[in-house]
């Protein structure tokens, strides 16, 4: 199992390097990102589960890591296995509920029958004392984000995922729980965690009243300026909660409740989810509208690339941000109109293999604006001022917030069978994501809002 990629935190302060993957063959290959690990020697739980797992263990040469909030491993051992490890943080009270819904939803997609659409890399093995777990490596495998940003995440796999998603959430029902196993290791069901019922913790609806004192020091100026803004728009505030009740109300199923493109792996030609740490019963519609929300991301940032939309993962956003107004809306919608038919094609998938309930797509929108907004905090990390791509982005986000069921059919998730309306500018692109905008006093503009994410 590679990992992710995420935007908050890489496992060491080693500088990245480049390599082409373990099968790559031609020199134009995508790069993948790698890290130089930390040091075994300051975890020692890592040897000592490999060991006793009967693998051995990691053999030095080669080791390395992928990008990511926790520290991890991925190599070879001294017996030939090839192997990813990580770690995950305790909470401060001493448990692991990470680990715990971890292990949960090992023990509960063992009950997924073979060929099931929803993939996950084989679980070789937890100690949960350490809080370390060991997985198969799926050599050459390239994160959903780095597919995403080459232009490799097609309609095809889009279908797919919106395929493994819904059998996540079909989890424990008749037609996502026909015996069979998940091709690993799971944790015995009968001794394994329960399923975390608690509340998923984003939005973080305590830090719309104020920021925690006690949390401004891990935070860039541009993530403290952020919350601000999201927190001075009352509208937006009010939005969240009533995202908020909705939920509360709505079928609450299995959920990833971290989905994002970084969470998935492509290998081989198939499609693989993974981490598994915030797994819970929850509204399915948060995971629909994270995926929605990453291509609407995606969509954003083309506004500003160089070309409009940038080609591969090695394009850079444009420094210069002189863009008019006519030329920022026009980027907009052809950047949607590019990754729509994408988020089609996942609500395809989705449907095929399960049922949604009535309001699940208008709570999704919703969800997806929320996204944009997490995101945008998640990658202020390393900014000290809000650029306008944030600006862009929370625009957008708050157009959706505001006014989820006016961007279902938009979006492409209401019936297949009912005819979709052309892509327009004003349906999802508001005219305030003009990075000059001027903001209502009273009000901070919509487009200086940021992401909203505790991390």
């Amino acid at each position: 199992m590679t990992t992710t990629t995420s935007t908050t935190a890489a496992p060491t302060e080693a500088v990245a390097t480049a390599s082409t993957a373990a099968t790559a063959s031609t020199a134009d290959a995508p790069a993948l990102i790698r890290f130089r690990p930390t040091g075994l020697d300051t975890a020692p739980e890592v040897n000592a589960l490999l060991e006793r797992l009967g693998f051995g263990p990691f053999a030095p040469d080669g080791l390395t890591a992928f990008g990511g909030r926790n520290d991890n491993w991925a190599g070879t051992t001294t017996r030939g296995r090839q192997v990813f490890v990580k770690t995950v943080a305790r909470a401060p009270d001493g448990s692991r509920p990470e680990i715990d819904r971890a292990l949960a939803f090992e023990a509960t997609a063992a009950r997924l029958p073979a060929g099931s659409p929803l993939r996950t890399p084989e679980h070789l093995g937890t100690d949960r004392e350490s809080a370390v777990s060991a997985f198969r490596l799926l050599p050459g495998s390239r994160s959903g984000s780095e597919v995403a940003l080459d232009g490799d995440f097609d309609e095809a796999l889009c279908r797919e995922a919106g395929r493994a998603v819904a059998t996540l959430h079909t989890l424990g029902t008749a037609d996502g729980a026909s015996g069979g196993t998940s091709g690993g290791e799971a944790p015995d069901p009968a001794s394994a965690p329960a399923i975390d019922t608690g509340e998923a913790p984003l939005p973080p609806m305590r830090w719309l009243r104020a920021f925690p004192w006690s949390e401004v020091q891990d935070r860039s100026m541009a993530q403290i300026a952020a919350w601000k803004l999201v927190q001075d728009d009352t509208e937006v505030v009010a939005a969240l909660h009533r995202l908020r009740e909705r939920e509360r109300t709505a079928p609450h199923t299995p959920a990833h409740c971290d989905l994002r493109f970084d969470q998935f792996l492509v290998h081989d030609g198939q499609l693989f989810l993974c981490d598994w740490e915030e797994f819970r019963l929850a509204d399915p519609a948060r995971d629909v509208g994270a995926f929605v929300g990453e291509w609407l991301f995606q969509a954003t940032y083309s506004v500003f690339a160089p070309t409009g939309e940038p080609t591969s993962a090695k394009d850079a956003v444009a420094p210069g941000f002189d863009l008019s107004h006519e030329e920022i809306v026009e980027r907009g919608a052809a950047g949607l109109r590019h990754h729509i038919p994408r988020i089609a094609a996942f609500w395809q998938g989705y449907t095929e293999c399960r049922t949604p309930d009535p309001e699940l797509a208008e709570r999704a929108v919703g969800f997806a604006g929320w996204h944009l907004y997490d995101r945008l905090i998640a990658t202020a990390q390393a900014h000290a001022v809000l650029n306008p791509v944030a600006r862009a982005a929370a625009g957008i986000g708050r157009t959706l917030l505001l006014n989820p069921a006016g961007a279902v059919a938009t979006l492409r998730l209401a019936d297949p069978a009912v005819p979709h309306p052309a892509v327009t500018p004003a349906a999802v692109v508001p005219a305030a994501v003009l990075p000059t905008a001027v903001a209502h006093p009273a009000q901070p503009h919509p487009a200086d809002a940021p992401s909203g994410s505790p991390r």
